[in-house]
This record gives C-alpha cells, sequence and structure tokens, in this order.
C-alpha cells in the first residue's frame, strides 16, 4: 500500500483542486505509483500469483480510467499520459 505522505503529495499534484481525490487524473497517479511498487516486489518474489492477479486487475482498471478520460476529455489524458510518462 502507498504511504499517506506518498499518497498525499500523487493527489496534491495530480488534483485539479485543493480538495481533489477522486479525479481520474489523480485516481490514475495512484495506481500507477501502486502498479510500480508491485513491479518492484515481483522483481524478487517471482512465484506470487495472488498478487499478480491483483497488479493484472490494477493495470485493466488504469487502462479503464485512461479510456474514459481519452473519450471525455483528450488534453487532460494527452497531460496526464506525458506526466506519468505512461508512453512512448
Amino acid at each position: 500500500m502507498l504511504a499517506r505522505e506518498q499518497k498525499k503529495s500523487l493527489i496534491d499534484q495530480y488534483g485539479t483542486h485543493a480538495t481533489d481525490t477522486g479525479s481520474p487524473e489523480v485516481q490514475i497517479a495512484l495506481l500507477s505509483e501502486r502498479i510500480g511498487q508491485l513491479t518492484e516486489h515481483f522483481k524478487a518474489h517471482q512465484k506470487d500469483h495472488g498478487s499478480r492477479r491483483g497488479l493484472l486487475m490494477l493495470v485493466s482498471k488504469r487502462r479503464r480510467l485512461l479510456d474514459y478520460l481519452k473519450t471525455y476529455d483528450s488534453d487532460r489524458y494527452k497531460t496526464v499520459v506525458h506526466k506519468l510518462g505512461l508512453r512512448k
């Protein structure tokens, strides 16, 4: 899980206003951070298949949020993808 301070800094960085915690940008940033942590976890624990299933669910949830954002506001989509470095 993400530490409280780490989560707060991500919310401050990607939020659209002071009390924003649920916008797609914030959710995508939090999921991306968690996905990065799980990726590091699998370098040491290759056979942790339960967590691998959780990782796949997080990746698919992030994909759905990105698709939603791309459909309804392509400028915000491009901004969040560029900030997080998701596309190459």
